[in-house]
Parts: C-alpha cells; structure tokens; sequence
C-alpha cells in the first residue's frame, strides 16, 4: 500500500522550484501514482520471498561474526550464501565481499566457465564499455578472454532494441551464452524484463542445448517478483553495492545458479581444490540485513524512477523507459542533447547527498570506460548505485543515467533538484525549449 505521506505533493513546495517547474513536478508526481501500487506488489512479493529465504537459513546472532585469515568454518557465510540461493530461485550461490564490482564478479564467471578456443556468445550485443576490456573487444588490456584466445560474437540488435535471435548462426557452438539484463549506457537497446529473458533462453536453448546461459542481472534484481533463474538462467551474476545489498552492504558480489557452475566460479576466485572453503567474509550483518531491506529499497528507486520520467517527459526530454513501461531494472535514462545540462544535472544530484555535497563535479578519464564519465555519488559507500546517484558518458546525445535511493523522498528531491538545475541550464543556454 502507499503510505499516505506520499500520495501528497505538498513536499513540492519545499523544493523552491520555478513556478513553472513546480506545475510540471505535481503533475508527473500524479502521474506517477498511477503505477505506484504495481510496484508495491512487487515488493510485497520479494519481501516474503526474502524472508522465507533467511528462514530457511535458520539465521542466529552467532552467524554475524566476522571471521578471519582463511575463513575455515565461516558457518555465517555458508548461511548467507544459502539465503541467497534462495531469494535468487537457484539451487547454490556464491557471495563475497572479495569481489570488488558487478564486472568484477562477471570476469570471474566467464573465466570459470571459458576455456582457450571457446565462444561466448553476447545476445543482446556489445556489453557496456567495462565489459568490453574485459573481453577484447576494445583496447588491449593485459589479461583478456581475448588474450586467452577466446572469442566473443555479438549478436545484432532490432529498431526497436531487442535481440535479433533470428540472426544467430547455428555453427558457432558457443559454451555461454551471455544475456545482459539492464541496457547500460545504450540507447539503441532496451532493458530485458524477466519474461523478455525467458523468451531468449527458451530459444537458445533450442539453438544451442549444451550452452550454459548466464544473466548479468546488475540492477535488474528485485525489480520483478522473479528471478532469471525462474525463467531457466544457468548463472546469475550481479553486484552488492547495487539492488541486492539493500543500501548496507559495504561492497562484494554474488553469483546465483546451478551448483556445478558456482563451484567452477569459487574455483576460478579462490584456487583450485580451495574453491569456496575460504574466504574470510566481514560485514555479513549488513550483507544479511542489506538482503532483507533490498525489495523495499528496489521498490522506492522504482518509484523515483517512475516520477523522474513522468517529470522529464513534462519538461520535453526523451525518457528511458518512459514512465508507463514496464521496467526491468532500476535505471532511468533521460536524453538531454546538451552536454552543459548532462553536467548540471550530475552536480545537482551530487549537491542534494547525504556525503560530499559540497564537490563540484566535472567529467573526467575513468578506468574501463572509453569517453570521459561524469558521475554523481554522494554515498555512504562509495560508488553505491543502490543509493541515488547519477552518471554519464561524454558523448552524444548527451543522455545521463539516474538510478537508486536510499529512502523516497531523497530520491524525490534529488530528482527535483537535477530537473531545476536542467530547467536553469536551458533557460540560459537558449532562452527554453
């Protein structure tokens, strides 16, 4: 249900918009409500899913002790990764603060599951930049599955964003295939809702029977009342310090699937014959309660989302999704075609956190990425796209990419705060629109 503190767009007035902004930010709040009781459903659903699954543990004050050296006997570990295997509607999972990203916890995957002389198979086309390092598709980094002489095919993308499944040559004989759940910084392809991603797996099942299928779920989690495993995924992967570590979890990753393959991916990150017996995992009270918090957190950066596109859309930008679409992460795209307003939108966000508000942001060179990134994170843990934060790629058509919160009505402000900043860019650069 919708509490009623926010069915109110009294707390508008407290953002001293322009007269004319704040017309436009009540009538996409009242637009917004209109999907609003969906995504509580949703979130209704996980929840329960969550909590059986922590249940199922049989979770105890004993199990949030930290360990230490090698990990040995790290029954809280055990636990949390149970749980997780759980909630993610998989039969094992693996979860460590050792990884250190979402792209992270993927290369540790591909690298477990490839071999010399294998395919990977990318359906829904090249990943986001990161990634491409990690593969060799672009740039030359040391240590590349390309460098292992492993190929990486992309599968070519329809007008309207989905995967050309029709287009996949039979002779490849990939040993993955790789389905990249949220768009990324793409604007020629839409992110992938879990029916979407069942659809895809049931046909490349019948094109490749003996392929294991992998998800890159980041972002995505918690944003449906199912999981890719649900929908026939072999691997989930995805990272703690977005949907699933519930705004607590301090940093890690975690990968959800069939046994055999958490195993070869706990072989790859520790050693072989150590695979996942070791391991000293930390915090595992935030992961823990991070996991339970996560459906309501998810549900709250939705509904900001929501609101952001309906609000955007006023203002005349394009919107990604837009604010009726169904959504399959947690990310909103917002076309601005200016790149003085892409930068004022980040340093608006940037000023309405909770931490460094007072930095002035300015786009810059970040490893991994091909054209300099402005992004805005004002979190507690750092780089935490789970709270509201903003990013975007310097270039064309300028779009930048909003996604998280900590508790709605930040991420309301927030949004307010970036749409005056835009509405003050565009009125000095060309009078308006």
């Amino acid at each position: 249900m919708i509490n009623n503190m926010y069915t109110c767009s009294d707390w508008i007035e407290q953002m001293s918009m322009p007269p004319d902004l704040s017309l436009l930010a009540r009538r996409a709040f009242s637009r917004s409500l209109l999907y609003w009781p969906a995504i509580d459903n949703t979130a209704f659903a996980n929840q329960l899913r969550v909590l059986k699954a922590l249940q199922i543990a049989r979770l105890g004050e004993e199990d949030f002790q930290d360990s230490s050296g090698y990990g040995y006997h790290d029954r809280g570990r055990d636990k949390l990764e149970q749980a997780f295997a759980a909630a993610f509607q998989a039969k094992a999972a693996l979860v460590r603060t050792q990884l250190v990203s979402g792209t992270h916890a993927l290369t540790v995957a591909l690298f477990a599951l490839l071999r010399p002389g294998d395919t990977v198979l990318f359906l829904t086309g090249r990943p986001y930049d990161t990634l491409q390092t990690v593969i060799g598709s672009r740039g030359g980094e040391e240590g590349s599955l390309k460098e292992w002489g492993i190929r990486s095919c992309f599968l070519p993308q329809t007008e309207d964003g989905e995967p050309e499944i029709n287009a996949v040559r039979a002779e490849l004989h990939p040993k993955v295939v790789y389905i990249q759940r949220s768009a990324g910084y793409s604007l020629q392809r839409r992110t992938l809702t879990i029916g979407q991603i069942g659809k895809l797996i049931g046909q490349s099942r019948a094109l490749f029977p003996e392929a294991w299928i992998l998800v890159d779920n980041c972002y995505g989690e918690f944003t449906e009342s199912e999981e890719p495993a649900a929908a026939g995924a072999d691997l989930t992967v995805g990272s703690l310090i977005k949907n699933p570590g519930g705004g607590l979890a301090p940093s890690g990753g975690y990968a959800a699937g069939h046994p055999e393959l958490i195993h070869k991916m706990a072989a790859r990150m520790t050693a072989p014959g150590l695979c996942g017996n070791l391991g000293a995992v930390t915090a595992k009270r935030n992961l823990f309660q991070g996991l339970f918090m996560a459906p309501v957190l998810v549900g709250n950066a939705l509904k900001s989302a929501v609101f952001a596109a309906a609000l955007f859309s006023e203002m005349g930008y394009e919107t990604r999704p837009c604010c009726d679409d169904p959504r399959g992460d947690i990310v909103q795209a917002i076309v601005l075609k200016n790149k003085e307003r892409v930068i004022r939108f980040c340093q608006a966000v940037q000023s309405a956190s909770p931490v460094e508000h007072h930095l002035r942001l300015e786009p810059d060179h970040l490893p991994g990425y091909q054209d300099p990134v402005i992004m805005a994170a004002g979190t507690f843990y750092q780089g935490a796209s789970s709270e509201l934060s903003a990013d975007a790629p310097m270039r064309e058509p300028y779009a930048v990419f909003l996604q998280g919160g900590l508790t709605l009505p930040h991420a309301l402000w927030g949004a307010c705060r970036a749409a005056a900043a835009v509405w003050e860019a565009q009125k000095a650069t060309d009078g308006g629109k």
